[in-house]
């Protein structure tokens, strides 16, 4: 009786083991210790005190949980060669207009540029994003801009094609008949770290419409683990700007810069520097 007693133990005792290492956790994570290290493989057992990660270059490591600064899911397709490539903080816009990616629903950014422009958007759904913004104008005792940005976007096939339609609205506090905004309606070809975007704006100020469209042309190329080249390009009656830049990924911030070249009859060359920076959360 005894021994049965003893081997029924031990069989249930392999079995609740062999059934943890079934349920293990293998997610793919990054954790970055308090000395700075960052380290990334998949969580192979973990207890209340120490955490076992299995990493392609040092194989199995424990690391203390009073040692976590951080621990975050990695998505594998952000690794290359074994390295952590940063998610992109702004993958719905280029440097200021927008593409045909959308943000899911909760996620959101603040963007600056040059301290003036401040603008933030959330996604209310995987579809559907609002947002706002101003330049602080008051700050001076001048009248204050603001605006709204609604915008749906339309996935059609995955890292292939997605479609945006949405507006700039705004008005300016302080001035009379100031109701200023575009519409627009974009095509984004591409993945969100590699695409081109085509489309077309229709803009108004004080209840006059223009009689012309704006056409902006944009793109996204990702160049590594941190960095991304940026194009940002505007035509209307002639009349056009040029813009070539980066970003530069701090983190979960980035860092945007890009120059503006104008061009068209009567306008002398001449290139001048944006600098952005953006916050998801």
């Amino acid at each position: 009786m005894k021994t049965r007693i003893v081997f029924l133990f031990a069989f249930i005792l392999f079995f609740s083991q062999f059934l943890q290492a079934q349920t293990q956790d293998t997610s793919l994570v990054n954790i970055e210790t308090v000395d700075g290290n960052t380290f990334l493989g998949k969580v192979i057992s973990e207890d209340s005190v120490s955490v076992v990660l299995q990493t392609d270059n040092l194989g199995n490591l424990t690391i203390q949980k009073k040692d976590i600064k951080s621990r975050e899911l990695v998505n594998p397709e952000q690794v290359k060669g074994g390295e952590l490539w940063f998610a992109n903080p702004q993958s719905t816009r280029y440097f200021w207009a927008p593409n045909g990616y959308g943000l899911k629903k909760g996620e959101g950014y603040y963007q600056n540029i040059y301290v003036l422009w401040n603008q933030f958007s959330v996604g209310v759904t995987d579809y559907f994003s609002l947002g706002g913004g101003l330049i602080p104008t008051f700050l001076f005792t001048e009248p204050t801009p603001v605006f709204i940005l609604p915008k749906f976007s339309i996935p059609i096939e995955k890292d292939k094609l997605n479609l945006g339609v949405g507006a700039l609205l705004g008005t300016i506090f302080g001035e009379s008949d100031a109701n200023f905004g575009l519409l627009y309606g974009l095509s984004t070809f591409g993945s969100p770290d590699n695409n081109v975007s085509v489309g077309l704006a229709y803009g108004f100020a004080g209840g006059d419409w223009a009689e012309k469209p704006l056409i902006n042309v944009g793109g996204m190329f990702r160049t590594g683990k941190r960095g991304y080249f940026l194009t940002e390009n505007y035509y209307m009656d002639g009349y056009g700007v040029i813009g070539m830049g980066g970003r530069w990924i701090i983190k979960k911030a980035s860092l945007d810069f890009i120059f503006i070249i104008p061009y068209g009859e009567d306008v002398d060359f001449f290139a001048f520097p944006l600098i952005g920076f953006t916050i998801p959360f």
